[in-house]
């Protein structure tokens, strides 16, 4: 599982980096240094006493070497001295290590032995005193890094979890630092978003209350005159259209109306979408009507969505008619998938610009849904913000042979089979 990338995380890599650096960089420069002081206090000072004892020796004097050295010549080296490259080693005897210098003047080869030097254990202290620094280190850096970590990235996620959860004031405004700059435009955003939604909401609401009385007054006047027995046949044909339009009118009005609250506030009771699916498919029939165009609804596995119907029945509705509009001949038909509505049809297909409305990648979508019909119909505009709003979604592709597969899919988690 590949770790979360947290920016915590980071800054404690980074702190751990940056102490490994420079340890490795103190590393280098301590073992330059003891080995500079072994050649320093361990070499030199066996050179030191091979020049001295060696012309002594060579002129017949006594040699006498400080404590802790000895001087050897010729017959006199130690077996195990013997025979060893010309320099200072180290060689071990009976488990005793020692520092020898071995060399030659014209009697023969001598060896100087220092028999007491310790610094072979010093260097192991300070070495060992090396490591146990080197994780400690390790250690601190990993919970300074960690510490400042929780210090960074604690108040940006708080401030990410009040934006998240839209809280009425944000944290950090106070502060002088780059967060508080950070807080003070987010809050400054989140605040004209704020007006600007509920602008919109206030006026998708004006509208649409303005609009029902004049449409009561339509619809009314249109009912009047299919009730007059003695109506013209034309005009009747006329009032009736008339009535149609100005109910689809109302029942869109009212649609505006529900996606202008909030989802919290209106009610959500499970809504068959197989009996609304068939009766849209039916009550648009009219629509295809006298036209070389079947619309049939297929059936299909039988859900139902906590949403409210009038939703349910604009989004679908919306689907089927468009269908049926911009279908010259063929079919269109209508059926249930899993936990999804389709509608497809044997039509001309859509448009690049309404294809969109589908794929925001093409960088059209804001202008097909500023238009709203864009060649397809005020629908596939208003379907897709009925598919926000219920969490569905919307989504198109090309059916096989030509024409178009309209399909909402639903959140599974609102569905009930």
């Amino acid at each position: 599982m590949k770790p979360p990338d947290s920016l915590r995380r980071r800054i404690a890599v980074a702190y751990l980096l940056f102490a490994l650096g420079s340890s490795l960089f103190l590393a280098a420069i301590a073992i330059v240094a003891v080995e500079g002081i072994e050649v320093h206090l361990v070499d030199n000072r066996l050179a030191e006493a091979a020049a001295w004892a060696a012309p002594r020796h060579a002129g017949g004097l006594p040699v006498a070497m400080p404590a802790g050295l000895s001087f050897h010549h010729g017959n006199a080296i130690p077996p195990p001295l013997r025979n060893l490259p010309e320099g200072v080693g180290e060689v071990h005897v009976d488990g005793i290590g020692l520092h020898v210098l071995a060399g030659k003047d014209d009697a023969g080869n001598y060896v100087v032995v220092d028999h007491e030097s310790d610094y072979e254990k010093i260097e192991l202290v300070v070495y060992s005193m090396f490591g146990v620094g080197f994780i400690g280190i390790m250690l601190f850096s990993l919970f300074l890094g960690g510490f400042i970590g929780r210090r960074f990235v604690t108040p940006i996620t708080t401030l990410a979890a009040a934006v998240r959860e839209s809280s009425a004031e944000l944290p950090l405004l106070e502060r002088s630092d780059e967060l508080g700059v950070l807080a003070r435009a987010f809050a400054a955003h989140t605040s004209e978003l704020r007006t600007y939604l509920e602008r919109e909401r206030l006026f998708t609401g004006d509208v649409s209350h303005e609009l029902r009385t004049p449409l009561t007054v339509i619809t009314g006047a249109a009912e009047i005159i299919l009730a007059q027995p003695d109506a013209n046949p034309a005009t009747a044909a006329a009032a009736e259209r008339i009535l149609r339009a100005a109910n689809e009118a109302s029942a869109c009005v009212n649609v505006l109306l529900t996606l202008a609250r909030s989802r919290d506030r209106i009610a959500h009771p499970v809504t068959s979408v197989d009996q609304i699916a068939r009766a849209e498919t039916e009550r648009a029939q009219s629509l295809v009507a006298g036209t070389p165009v079947a619309l049939r609804f297929l059936g299909g596995p039988a859900f139902a969505i906590a949403a409210p119907p009038e939703l349910l029945v604009a989004a679908v509705g919306n689907l089927i008619r468009n269908a049926c509009q911009y279908t010259a001949q063929g079919e269109v038909a209508v059926r249930l998938g899993a936990e999804s509505v389709l509608v497809e049809d044997t039509g001309p297909g859509l448009p690049l610009a309404v294809r969109a409305i589908f794929d925001p990648a093409q960088g059209a979508a804001p202008a097909a849904l500023a238009k709203g019909s864009a060649g397809a119909g005020l629908g596939l505009a208003l379907v897709r913000r009925i598919c926000e709003y219920l969490g569905a979604t919307l989504v198109y592709s090309e059916r096989v042979g030509g024409g178009s597969i309209l399909e909402i899919r639903f959140n599974p988690a609102l569905t009930k089979s």
